[in-house]
């Protein structure tokens, strides 16, 4: 009884600038239209668009339930904006309100200020790139101090100096008032461990306003919290403390301004090279802000308790387990969540407000009216025109999309789920949410364990983004795309236009051909492979070829058994001590590799080892069935009695049908198609529960079932095989031509005689206690030793070898030459350089091999 609960979030902040973006094409804003004509366009967008995601899914062959409908009657599973999750989402915000869990105040946030809303301090990425530190002195009295900082137009904030109290050098001056420099205010010299005494001079200045570091050092010392920067990043113009030279004025001109005054007054101390992490927006790219702004925050500590508590206990687990610590420690040094976004699309925060400031929690705004009336208030209410972070309506998706807040039969029976599928980015955006969430309002985990899939990266190691036009769209993997289209699709789908010539670069570098069709289930099975515990993997496309050639391989196969199958007598009706008794030892030995596989199989699903499955199943079905058993099957087809060969058809009929099932989950529709072609001769009737192949039973080991004689037989067969072969290859042999052979060895030998002679291609292969005296190769194969007879016009083979040395010699002297050439040694790279000289020795090697056989030919 599974219920993969399938569903898309609204994405808040992504879908806001697409819809953006859209009208700064037509010469509008969002402000033109008003917030409900604003609110139908994202909706309009939304049907256009929004099913793109859940048509990946389908054609991708996700076995979800797709019986959820939208609130539009759609069966495309949830939507976070629908009326029944919306409604979960203000029933969840109230609660948490009554119960004192949920607060609105000011607090120190990060700050897009071309969104102009807060974003969440892990939706900004934190990148290396080329600053510059300045030293700046502050005067006082009888001296000055020399203070460094990375963001000069902030000073004009500064509360204080500060310094580390086991620096001696300064230890004199904490308590001590400094004068800040372009502004005439005092501030004093404090001592705090958070200072890195080698951060430039070991002085730096606090802004609480405008840095979290500072912030809490602010907290800690009771300072002020002093905003200098208005919300769109321009120096505040209403604050008299600030010259009214920089009001107005654009942060990084502030900046340069403020640089320009302190040189002019002789405060400039120096100016360096500074390598910085500079935090920029997700979306949209600028540099955020820390910012002091009245927001809504949720209280963390006692649910992030719980969520360490049911980590802790094994309630839930991580795969891989070392993602657990990664949990732990946010969840340990968690902050208050911020859940308000200054948006207009998403779900707007069930408050009110009246004249006085009053805030009324409510349900719905009539019930927001019947609290301010209790409190003696009638007048008219203002809705609070925040919205939620899409954070907060996902984190309680593991119950509200089951029901909740009614008390349903799926919320009963599938809370909590088996396991949630994720990446690492979001284990602090959603999974850890939805544990604290899901527990906090009924109290069961939402899920057993959390497997962690490795990041995709592109080919070159980069994550893929919107931003960079380099991700990839499944569908574009499993029908093709020519290049020209290619581009055009990466270029529509940006989220910043600036980056068009960037992503133009990128296609047109990595795909000069476009993209080839694969089909989904090599796609799939490509995937599958790659999901190592490894936590990034960069896509190759050339895995996904191999896979299709998996996929043919497998196609190739069936169409053989089919072709030696329908029609004639496939064993079906022999009882199973016959079948056992006329078995060959080829259809033993496959019959237990097959066991031996599913318990591969089996072992990887239940450890999330998908890459140990599907090397497992890739082994058995091309290694193995495809390219020994199709082939012994062929000799026992030719050779067996007729009770044999009826059991042969059943073992390629019955192996091949059970693989089908076994590669379904990773291979879903090609195994359908062929399935229902083998699944009728394989005995399966219609009418068991098997009309498809998604709906029987999966395969399962029976142990009982290995047969290590066989096993044996098989691996001693494959010796003979490959050194018979080999030494084919070593005497350039035509593939067509068949020669006679001699197998030394004791009589158990005589078995493997029929299947050498096909597989071998030989004409006919004798058992003999002594190999013919020669100067003829031999291989070795275990105990025996295997000679082909072969007719050769010495002359004629002296000549060829002859002129193969002369060819050989050109490719020596050549590469001599080059090694010789002081001009390529110096120049050439040391593994280019390494690269020749193997190059001649190889050269060499095979000259003297060459050399060996004319010798032998004399």
């Amino acid at each position: 009884n599974t219920n993969w609960v399938v569903g898309t979030d609204h994405a808040g902040i992504a879908t806001q600038i697409v819809v953006e973006r859209q009208l700064e094409a037509e010469g509008k804003t969002r402000h033109d239209l008003g917030r409900e004509q604003f609110r139908q366009r994202v909706w309009d967008w939304k049907h256009e668009s929004g099913s793109t995601i859940t048509r990946q899914m389908r054609r991708l062959g996700d076995s979800a339930n797709w019986t959820y409908a939208d609130s539009e009657g759609h069966q495309a599973g949830y939507f976070t904006m629908d009326e029944n999750m919306s409604n979960a989402v203000i029933e969840a915000f109230v609660r948490l309100h009554e119960q004192g869990l949920i607060y609105r105040g000011k607090r120190l946030v990060s700050w897009d200020p071309q969104l102009g809303t807060a974003v969440s301090d892990l939706e900004v990425e934190n990148e290396e790139e080329d600053g510059k530190i300045w030293e700046i002195r502050y005067p006082f009295v009888d001296g000055s101090v020399v203070v460094a900082t990375t963001r000069p137009e902030t000073m004009l904030g500064d509360v204080a100096v500060a310094v580390n109290p086991k620096d001696e050098r300064y230890t004199a001056l904490v308590g001590k008032h400094v004068q800040l420099p372009l502004t005439g205010r005092t501030i004093p010299i404090i001592a705090d461990e958070y200072v890195d005494r080698e951060f430039g001079t070991g002085c730096v200045k606090i802004t609480p306003g405008h840095d979290f570091n500072d912030y809490a050092v602010g907290q800690r010392h009771g300072l002020p919290m002093l905003s200098v920067l208005t919300l769109e990043a321009r120096i505040n113009a209403n604050d008299p403390g600030i010259p009214k030279k920089y009001w107005g004025l654009e942060r990084f001109a502030a900046r340069k301004q403020i640089l320009i005054d302190l040189q002019e007054q002789g405060l400039l101390v120096s100016e360096k090279p500074y390598k910085l992490r500079v935090p920029r927006s997700g979306r949209t790219g600028v540099i955020v802000e820390p910012m002091l702004t009245d927001q809504w925050f949720v209280k963390m500590d006692g649910l992030a308790q719980q969520g360490l508590d049911v980590v802790a206990k094994g309630e839930v687990k991580f795969y891989p387990g070392h993602w657990s610590a990664t949990y732990n420690h946010w969840l340990e040094n968690i902050q208050d969540w911020c859940i308000s976004r200054q948006l207009w699309w998403g779900h707007q925060i069930p408050a009110w407000y009246d004249d006085t400031g009053q805030i009324y929690v409510a349900r719905n705004e009539k019930d927001a009216i019947s609290q301010a009336a209790a409190k003696g208030y009638g007048g008219a209410l203002k809705r609070d025109e925040d919205v939620l972070d899409t954070w907060f309506s996902s984190s309680l998706v593991p119950f509200s999309s089951l029901g909740w807040p009614k008390d349903t039969a799926d919320l009963k029976t599938f809370l909590p789920s088996s396991v949630l599928v994720t990446g690492n980015d979001i284990i602090f955006f959603w999974v850890a949410r939805m544990i604290m969430m899901t527990m906090h309002f009924t109290g069961k985990v939402p899920f057993r364990d959390v497997y962690i899939n490795a990041m995709v990266r592109d080919a070159e190691g980069q994550k893929m983004s919107k931003s960079k036009g380099n991700t990839l769209d499944p569908l574009d993997l499993i029908d093709g795309i020519g290049l020209e289209d290619l581009v055009d699709k990466s270029i529509r789908g940006l989220m910043l236009a600036s980056h068009k010539e960037k992503a133009q670069k990128y296609v047109r570098k990595n795909f000069p051909k476009g993209i080839q069709a694969y089909g989904t289930d090599a796609l799939r099975f490509t995937f599958t492979s790659l999901a190592t515990l490894s936590i990034t993997l960069n896509f190759d496309l050339n895995r996904c070829e191999g896979y299709r050639n998996f996929c043919n391989k497998l196609w190739n196969a069936t169409r053989f058994v089919l072709m030696n199958c329908e029609g004639k007598d496939a064993g079906l009706a022999m009882s199973d001590a016959d079948y056992l008794a006329h078995q060959s030892p080829a259809d033993k030995w496959i019959v237990s590799l097959l066991q031996r596989t599913e318990a591969e199989v089996h072992k990887g699903f239940s450890e999330y080892r998908f890459d140990n499955t599907a090397t497992a199943l890739y082994k058995f079905v091309w290694d193995e069935y495809c390219d020994w058993y199709v082939e012994l099957a062929k000799v026992q087809l030719q050779i067996g009695s007729e009770a044999q060969q009826r059991a042969t058809r059943r073992t390629l009929l019955r192996v091949l049908e059970t693989t089908l099932r076994l590669a379904h989950p990773i291979i879903p529709f090609i195994t359908e198609e062929l399935w229902q072609k083998v699944a009728p001769l394989a005995g399966r009737a219609k009418g068991d529960g098997s009309e498809s192949i998604m709906l029987a039973r999966y395969p399962q080991p029976d142990l009982s079932k290995i047969d290590e004689t066989a096993e044996n037989f098989v691996a001693t067969l494959k010796e003979l095989t490959d050194a018979t072969r080999n030494l084919r290859s070593q005497m350039n042999l035509n593939p067509g031509e068949k020669v006679p052979g001699f197998v030394a060895g004791d009589e158990s030998y005589a078995a493997y005689l029929p299947y050498v002679q096909a597989l071998a291609r030989l004409s006919e292969v004798a058992l003999v206690t002594e190999l013919p005296a020669g100067n003829a190769p031999v291989a070795m194969a275990g105990a025996a030793r295997v000679m082909l007879q072969v007719t050769v016009d010495v002359a004629a083979e002296i000549k060829r070898l002859e002129a193969e040395l002369v060819k050989l010699s050109v490719e020596v002297e050549r590469s001599q030459s080059k090694l010789k050439n002081e001009s390529f040694i110096q120049r050439a790279p040391a593994a280019v350089v390494l690269q020749e000289e193997n190059r001649r020795d190889d050269f060499l090697a095979k000259m003297e091999a060459v050399r060996e056989q004319v010798a032998k030919l004399r």
